[in-house]
């Protein structure tokens, strides 16, 4: 059976007297023979596809990340802040018994520290709702007092709070500050499922994408691979020729997705940080973080050299 020119070319490559897997395995060519795969590098449209999609995921996770780290932050900060209101329309009795409250406070065991916000503090957090009503008197506004526990705010803690004021101060309210933010963190979980779910969906499209290009590859030197299987080489080695291709493309493209996703993050970091707001704060992304945004790339590259190897075998599989 006489040979097509390009298998002429390969046969011409084997070695005098050597085994034909070894020749295709390490694919020997003569001085300006052209090779198996042609190594388009970036002029392919996949290192590209890749890089944006990495950059993707790494700002995606990033902000994640640093949502968890907000999250976290303000659950430990408030975990021991209760609030005591002292409710009472009569301004001269409210801060008598306001009063009161903080002597009966700081006798309590387990109170750490207590604190009553002044009046101007209260509204100068009202004004922006009430408006002019805030420092007009037609509005009662409540003493409110920060007390901070030295463990956890508890259910049973805050009754025991409550138990010793109702006795002398009629009205007083208790309530643990971190209830108050639980639509936030509820709010907070949301994003984070919502970064995760495009982590996932993004992933998807690599996969595709690797899978598209493989297959367009494989399609393009499918007689080249005919050509290698005459000359014995097995469909281990052929699967390796491709991903030789398939990673150097892959690590270029991770690469530079890699980088443009972190100059993104730390952009953005910049600009949060600039804020200096309290909450805000707490979102800033600790050094495992960065490691988790490092590690992305190589899982990327993973991601589409195991995805490759399995397109190329399957579409082995289906010449046979």
């Amino acid at each position: 059976m006489s040979l097509p020119p390009r298998a002429s070319e390969e046969a011409a490559a084997l070695p005098e007297g050597g085994e034909p897997q070894a020749a295709a395995a390490a694919s020997p060519r003569r001085s300006g023979a052209p090779p198996l795969l042609p190594a388009r590098r970036l002029s392919g449209p996949m290192p590209w596809v890749i890089a944006i999609l990495i950059a993707l995921v790494v700002i995606a996770a990033a902000g994640g990340l640093a949502l968890k780290n907000l999250a976290a932050g303000a659950r430990a900060e408030l975990a021991s802040a209760l609030s005591v209101q002292v409710i009472e329309p009569n301004p001269e009795l409210r801060a008598a018994r306001s009063a009161e409250a903080v002597r009966l406070l700081t006798r309590i065991e387990g109170v750490r520290a207590v604190r009553p916000v002044s009046e101007a503090e209260l509204v100068a957090l009202l004004e922006p709702w009430l408006g002019a009503g805030a420092t007009s008197g037609e509005v009662p506004i409540p003493a409110l007092i920060d007390v901070e526990l030295a463990g956890p705010a508890s259910a049973a803690a805050i009754a025991r709070i409550e138990a010793a004021l109702a006795r002398s101060i009629p009205g007083a309210r208790v309530d643990a500050q971190a209830a108050w933010l639980a639509p936030v963190y509820d709010a907070l979980a949301a994003l984070q499922w919502l970064a995760l779910g495009l982590i996932a969906l993004v992933a998807l499209a690599a996969i595709a994408a690797v899978w598209l290009a493989a297959r367009s590859a494989f399609g393009g030197a499918r007689e080249t691979v005919e050509i290698m299987h005459l000359l014995g080489a097995s469909d281990r080695q052929i699967i390796a020729v491709f991903l030789r291709a398939v990673r150097s493309e892959a690590l270029l493209g991770a690469g530079l997705g890699g980088v443009i996703g972190a100059a993104a993050v730390w952009l953005l970091g910049r600009q949060f940080a600039a804020l200096d707001s309290g909450m805000g704060a707490g979102g800033g992304l600790m050094p495992a973080d960065w490691l988790v945004i490092a590690a992305i790339p190589l899982a990327g590259v993973a991601l589409a050299l195991v995805t490759a190897r399995i397109t190329i075998a399957l579409a082995l599989k289906d010449m046979l």
